[in-house]
């Protein structure tokens, strides 16, 4: 009896349709958001605590490393929530057809870094 063998799968070369990227980058920014959550708030606790380590705070938010990573956040948090609404929709079997569902990965995508680019000339 010939026994079938496992089919070698090779991540890199598989091209995923563009509501698989999406679907891949809200589960990874989701996670990067929560991992990132206990350093937002020791920065909230920080800039609570005293008007000396609020002017620290605010003195580092004016690095344009610190900045970088401020509108990677907000890019995070944009995409998270705008492909939350995305599956919202989806659930309520709202643009599950193939066309309608690349739309609104294109719209997710325009919409997340549109409003991230606005972020971004904001905190410049």
């Amino acid at each position: 009896m010939r026994r079938s063998r496992p089919v070698y799968l090779n991540l890199f070369k598989i091209r995923l349709p563009l509501p698989g990227v999406v679907s891949i980058m809200h589960r990874v920014s989701g996670a990067l958001l929560f991992l990132l959550l206990p350093l937002l708030l020791y920065v909230l606790q920080l800039s609570l605590a005293s008007e000396q380590s609020f002017s620290q705070v605010q003195n580092g938010f004016r690095l344009p490393l610190v900045k970088l990573f401020l509108i990677g956040m907000a890019w995070g948090y944009l995409h998270h929530f705008c492909m939350g609404l995305r599956y919202l929709a989806l659930d309520l079997d709202i643009g599950t057809d193939l066309p309608q569902a690349r739309f609104s990965s294109w719209l997710v995508l325009a919409v997340s870094i549109g409003a991230t680019l606005l972020i971004g000339v904001w905190l410049w």
